[in-house]
């Protein structure tokens, strides 16, 4: 075997190389807003539409039940049912199909916190309104620290571009329910705070994630109000 050959044969196996990496790369970034784009298309088409049983919660007695003895009592869920993964605190957005669990008390302005949360789920900014009290709840999917983080911890709020007016959204807090309801969608300055910083007579939450998904540029801002809880 010639030399030539030899380093011919080297370029292709590095090409091979570096095109794999490349595209396991590629969907360890961006496969959870595909998996989200590609299922939210699907039921548009179909016209399928997700609901949260009522079921979920099976008390709201002041006596403490795990999550699993509250889904031990669910009927047996159709396909278009959304089961939360948490009703100790969790968000469902049924519209979208965004289902996660809720971390407390995160400091948005603190790095290694809020990346240890969003690996976990949705991250409450530290000083929010607990669900259902007169206020602001300020929930936030997105980091700023790596650019892979910046996709991936996109994909639970990807779709929120997609809400409406009108539209639910469902908080689970301490095994409780509490519907809210859309009424603004903007999209602002990544220095713009007064969102966060805004404080309320009713109960409003407050959803963040960036925009266009996967970039630093701006931030997508979607307010609902409770209707139930």
């Amino acid at each position: 075997m010639s030399n030539r050959f030899k380093l011919v044969l080297l370029i292709r196996f590095l090409g091979h190389l570096i095109f794999f990496a490349g595209l396991i790369g590629f969907i360890f970034m961006f496969g959870p807003l595909l998996s989200a784009e590609t299922k939210y298309q699907i039921d548009k088409v179909k016209g399928v539409k997700r609901t949260v049983p009522d079921t979920v919660i099976t008390s709201q007695s002041n006596t403490a039940k795990s999550e699993e003895a509250n889904f031990e009592s669910l009927s047996v869920s159709s396909e278009t049912s959304i089961i939360p993964v948490s009703t100790e605190y969790g968000i469902v957005i049924e519209k979208i199909n965004a289902n996660a669990k809720i971390v407390a008390g995160v400091n948005p302005a603190i790095e290694k916190e809020y990346v240890k949360a969003l690996s976990q789920g949705v991250a409450e900014a530290l000083g929010s309104t607990p669900p259902g009290q007169p206020g602001n709840l300020y929930l936030f999917s997105h980091s700023t620290d790596a650019p892979w983080n910046i996709v991936r911890f996109n994909a639970v709020f990807y779709l929120l571009r997609e809400l409406e007016a009108g539209d639910r959204v469902i908080v689970f807090y301490q095994n409780k329910r509490f519907d809210y309801v859309v009424f603004d969608k903007r999209v602002v300055e990544p220095n713009d705070v007064s969102y966060l910083t805004n404080r309320y007579d009713n109960p409003v939450i407050t959803l963040q994630t960036c925009d266009p998904p996967g970039t630093l540029l701006k931030r997508l801002i979607v307010r609902a109000k409770l209707v139930s809880g």
